[in-house]
């Protein structure tokens, strides 16, 4: 591999090609189903993969043999399928979604989350780091080895849109595809995270998420505060309390033992070694606000916390007014959505079974309490790398950063990870991406790292030119 070549390239393309196409993509609001029901219906979802076929089909004229299907079956998402023969044995996965988080609020001026905007090297807007950039850097690296005639093996590329719903309809279509797509000995998941953007970063494991419902009901409808307080016992209580038999509320530590794992050795040399690496930026790149500390003393136990700790989130609320709406009234009932995240090898069925149990158990003052479960959706740790991969890795990451490979934990999950796990136990993986410090993902001024998604490219590049040519 020509390095420089291969540099201009990732320069070209990505300068005078995808930053187009993907400012094109931020346009369309393309929620996910679970945040757009009538997603079908309003066509943000078809036209999004209509855009994104529409330029692989004109990439792909130039990879001998390679073809491009939109996969749909009745209601379900769409699937955008690539197949890309290869002269080298095995076969490459490469996955990644266009499906996007809702707008949220607080963007801050001149920016939106429909609207691109390229400042400083970095693209602004919705979805473009998350994740719509994985089908346009999969691609941009078969084109250069083809521009450099080096050899790779069989590539599939499978762009789903239904991640950020849970994946729901993934893996009926990966059951539906199996004969297509064949056992891969190499997967490559473009949809995580970099603990900076000075080197690539290999993801080692996701947590998974434990989500659901708590309602506490006390009233059939709201009365008076002066009239009913003191004799009705307030929801926002009761639920406060049931929340503290599941989270100590001084420390944040949860107090279930089923949502606690042993951490592996490996990771916790990983964890350390990456809190060396990334520094006080393991908390400075976040958004606090006046005075407010991180929760941990040290940054390994920031780490661990976010990558192999449970952690629980209360992500909405129902049941009261906007303040400036609010009346001396005591209202009927309190709603809290409940996401815990869970360490990569905790079952998170039983996490949830856990938790509904321990929040419905004995309701303060017999109120009516009920935990609906939304999601129970285990993490993944990933396997050990062979040799051959590990070194193509930290080869990669020197060539183009100038810096070995890093590895960590993330702290989100990818629901499809542990199903990929399962189904080709035998298979290694390569679960990275560009979501690095400030591009808060599902946040306000979501942004893509330009000049890291070159090198990101470029390093995939050398791995697939590798893989060819491994030994076993």
């Amino acid at each position: 591999m020509d390095d420089t070549k291969l540099t201009r390239f990732m320069s070209g393309i990505w300068d005078g090609e995808i930053v187009p196409v993907l400012s094109d993509y931020i346009r369309i609001p393309n929620k996910s189903p679970l945040f757009d029901p009538e997603w079908e219906k309003h066509g943000h979802m078809n036209k999004v993969v209509a855009l994104f076929a529409n330029w692989a089909r004109g990439k792909i004229a130039g990879l001998p043999g390679a073809t491009l299907e939109i996969v749909k079956v009745g209601a379900r998402t769409p699937l955008i399928l690539v197949d890309v023969p290869g002269k080298a044995d095995g076969t490459v996965f490469m996955y990644g979604h266009l499906d996007k988080q809702p707008e949220m609020s607080g963007w801050s001026e001149g920016l939106g989350p429909w609207t691109p905007v390229l400042k400083d090297g970095k693209l602004y807007g919705r979805g473009g780091a998350d994740d719509g950039y994985a089908m346009f850097a999969a691609l941009s690296a078969l084109l250069a080895l083809g521009e450099q005639n080096i050899a790779h093996a069989r590539c599939i590329i499978a762009i789903e849109a239904g991640e950020e719903s849970g994946s729901p309809d993934l893996p009926f279509y990966i059951e539906h595809l199996a004969a297509r797509i064949g056992t891969p000995d190499l997967i490559v998941c473009l949809d995580s995270g970099c603990g900076n953007y000075e080197q690539l970063w290999l993801t080692s494991s996701l947590r998974g998420i434990a989500a659901g419902k708590l309602k506490v009901r006390v009233l059939t409808e709201g009365v008076h505060s002066g009239d009913a307080s003191g004799i009705v016992p307030s929801s926002f209580r009761i639920l406060r309390a049931l929340l503290s038999r599941i989270e100590d509320e001084s420390s944040g530590t949860i107090k279930l033992d089923e949502l606690f794992v042993a951490v592996p050795a490996d990771r916790l040399e990983q964890a350390r070694a990456a809190a060396s690496v990334m520094g006080d930026e393991i908390f400075t790149k976040l958004p606090f606000a006046g005075a407010t500390k991180p929760m941990a003393s040290t940054r390994v136990e920031m780490v661990l916390n976010r990558t192999w700790k449970p952690q629980l989130a209360v992500i909405g609320m129902d049941g009261y007014p906007l303040p400036e709406n609010a009346g001396n009234v005591l209202l009927p009932y309190s709603t809290a959505m409940l996401s815990m995240r869970t360490p990569p090898t905790c079952d998170a069925g039983a996490a949830v079974k856990a938790l509904k149990r321990t929040l419905e158990a004995d309701p303060p003052y017999g109120a009516e309490v009920s935990f609906e479960p939304l999601a129970g959706q285990s993490g993944w740790n990933a396997p050990s790398l062979t040799p051959w991969l590990e070194a193509s890795l930290s080869a990669a990451s020197t060539a183009h950063f100038g810096k070995p490979v890093a590895f960590m934990g993330e702290g989100g999950s990818i629901p499809f990870m542990a199903m990929l796990g399962q189904k080709f136990p035998k298979t290694q993986f390569v679960v990275t991406g560009l979501l690095g410090p400030g591009s808060n993902a599902h946040g306000p001024n979501e942004f893509l790292h330009i000049p890291f998604a070159k090198k990101l490219s470029a390093c995939i590049a050398d791995v697939l030119a590798d893989h060819a040519k491994r030994q076993s």
